[in-house]
């Protein structure tokens, strides 16, 4: 029942990610440009999504426990360091130059074929890779060895 439900949230999730128009980097571009042609309508998805996760965070967190597990799972809060502030900013900067955040970016897969797709989930791969090898390098575990 719980990878149904994932599953579920996840499929509402794209549909509304490419219902927003996400999924088109020139939608997503035309917003991030403030200087020539801005287009504020993803401001109305920004809003509608905050609003949404407001009110479910509030109906969530008023239980005892979540439906379909036993706890909840919240990591630890901690302050910023560099790493957080560099992949921020790495992260900005694929998105201004590329137009899709990793979830539209994933939501093309269902997209009929687009020729970008590929070279962006790849991106996205190399750069998951490359957090783990990071992390492992500068906590000077072994690469292929689990912990």
């Amino acid at each position: 029942m719980r990878y149904l439900t994932q599953l579920f949230s996840g499929l509402v999730f794209g549909v509304g990610l490419a219902l927003a128009g996400m999924t088109s980097p020139q939608k997503v571009l035309a917003f991030l440009d403030v200087s020539d042609q801005w287009d504020p309508s993803l401001l109305f998805v920004l809003g509608g999504a905050v609003v949404v996760a407001a009110v479910a965070f509030h109906w969530t967190l008023r239980r005892a426990r979540p439906v379909l597990e036993p706890q909840f799972h919240a990591g630890a809060a901690r302050k910023g360091d560099a790493g957080l502030i560099a992949g921020s900013a790495v992260f900005g900067v694929g998105w201004g130059i590329g137009g899709y955040c990793p979830g539209p970016a994933v939501a093309l897969l269902a997209a009929p074929w687009n020729a970008e797709a590929p070279f962006l989930l790849g991106g996205l791969l190399v750069g998951i890779a490359s957090h783990v090898v990071w992390e492992k390098f500068r906590s000077g575990e072994t690469l292929g060895k689990e912990p």
